[in-house]
């Protein structure tokens, strides 16, 4: 078999395959076979009538064409391989050549290759623009309150109702002097405020106080009752009234409400944590935003073929996911608001994105020489698992007895590849200052695995400390 290879384009080779006469006529025997099995030729039986008897009964160019059809799908994933190459999409005949004298016939298949970075553009320093980490004292009252609300209590309340307020309150509804007995309500503690029942409901109970009567018009929520949807009129009787009652932050209630003994271990652990939430969160959006910046910078342009198997096996999973729910693919553009064109056009871009990344993240681990240790595994899997328990040696050999490992590898590389792109940047702020996004080391709750009991059972009580949100676990597709 005669085969050549040109380049036709950045990512893409066209491979010529010269089926000779031989093996076309070997195809012709078999497709033969294949097109008598399927017709009555009186004196043979199904499949076994000669080819020049089928030639003549179906047709020679039929059966010709038929050969070369059997040809195509036995050779050229052979000549693939022979030539080298390692498509990532289904490789394409572009071109078919059916003249030649000696009856050789010429095929062009069109394979695509996986994109590869040559070589990366010297960034030089850079600068990407993050929000400030710093914790205000704002932040931390807010957190505080919401604490201080987990621990309020109730008393009786005298005065009159507003937001933040409760009433123990009575509900007659009715409709056109109509009572609508299954809309009633009895003895219905409600918080002023919330808008969590009756759409008009907390309009009525604001100002009214212990022991009166308010009415007014109000819309029953959908669902609720046959009257669902429905503007109605509320009668509210308010037979108790409650202020909620914030507990003052001491070292009584931190000791009650939480692990820390004091109302100052409390404040400073929840500034650290804060900070540690907002250094993870700037550094996400880092590495979205040094991965734009240095997209922008190369000369990437995607084979269409790949782009467009990417976005098949896109919408073909999410399909899948929404028939697992019993929703059509129908259904759920209306749910977004999008037709197919829209929603096949964000897609897409998905698509492109998502490739793009990974593309250029790949490069860079080739280029770098990047390697993937048996440590990096160790940890990686640790920070899959979240700190649950778990035997991680364990772990490591089912994956690679199962053949994930390599899948994992190259999540890894993507991540280191990536982190070097987030090291080589200076983040700052709008007006240019550095802001330092180093990642910021809390202490967790103790919790022994399986390697730690292995590994220290004489100290029960002791736990490392964990570096938390550095957070480089968003792997890009799979190709």
């Amino acid at each position: 078999m005669k085969t050549e290879v040109k380049q036709t384009g950045r990512f893409e080779r066209t491979l010529t395959v010269w089926i000779g006469s031989d093996e076309l006529a070997t195809a012709k025997k078999k497709a033969a076979a294949r097109i008598s099995s399927k017709m009555k030729i009186k004196g043979f039986r199904p499949g076994k009538a000669p080819l020049a008897v089928v030639e003549r009964m179906a047709g020679e160019g039929y059966v010709r064409s038929e050969a070369i059809e059997d040809a195509i799908q036995s050779i050229v994933p052979t000549a693939v391989d022979e030539a080298g190459l390692e498509p990532v999409t289904v490789p394409s005949v572009s071109a078919i050549r059916d003249e030649s004298d000696d009856g050789t016939i010429e095929i062009d298949v069109v394979v695509t290759l996986w994109p590869r970075l040559d070589a990366l553009p010297d960034l030089g320093e850079f600068e990407i623009e993050v929000e400030p980490v710093e914790v205000t004292q704002e932040a931390i009252d807010e957190q505080i309150h919401a604490l201080r609300n987990q621990f309020a209590e109730l008393e009786d309340y005298e005065g009159k109702l507003s937001s933040g307020d409760f009433a123990m309150i009575d509900i007659t509804v009715t409709q056109g002097g109509e009572v609508i007995e299954e809309a009633a309500a009895k003895d219905m503690m409600y918080e002023l405020g919330s808008e969590s029942f009756i759409e008009g409901l907390d309009a009525i109970l604001e100002g009214m106080s212990k022991g009166m009567t308010g009415e007014g018009v109000a819309t029953l929520p959908e669902g609720y009752t046959d009257h669902g949807g429905e503007e109605v009129t509320l009668l509210v009787e308010v037979k108790e009234a409650k202020k909620k009652v914030l507990p003052e932050l001491t070292d009584e209630m931190a000791a009650d409400a939480t692990e820390f003994e004091t109302a100052a271990e409390l404040l400073e652990a929840l500034e650290k944590n804060m900070l540690a939430f907002n250094v993870h969160t700037q550094r996400r959006l880092l590495q979205d935003k040094v991965v734009e910046y240095v997209l922008n910078e190369i000369d990437l342009e995607l084979p269409a073929a790949l782009i467009d198997a990417e976005v098949e096996a896109r919408v073909r999973n999410l399909v899948m996911r929404l028939e697992g729910d019993n929703i059509s693919i129908q259904d759920y553009l209306r749910v977004i608001g999008q037709d197919e064109e829209t929603f096949i056009a964000s897609m897409k871009d998905q698509a492109e994105h998502a490739l793009a990344t990974r593309v250029l993240l790949e490069s860079i681990g080739a280029i770098e020489n990047f390697e993937v240790t048996d440590d990096d595994i160790r940890d990686h899997v640790r920070a899959m698992l979240q700190g649950q328990p778990a035997d991680i040696d364990e772990l490591v050999e089912v994956w690679k007895s199962s053949g994930q490992i390599e899948s994992l590898t190259s999540d890894i590389l993507r991540e280191k590849a990536l982190l070097s792109l987030v090291d080589a940047a200076t983040p700052v702020d709008a007006d240019g200052n550095t802001v330092d996004l180093t990642p910021v080391e809390i202490d967790q709750p103790e919790q022994e695995s399986a390697e730690d009991e292995s590994a220290d059972e004489a100290d029960e009580d002791s736990a490392p400390a964990t570096e938390m949100a550095d957070g480089l676990h968003g792997s890009e597709e799979s190709k």
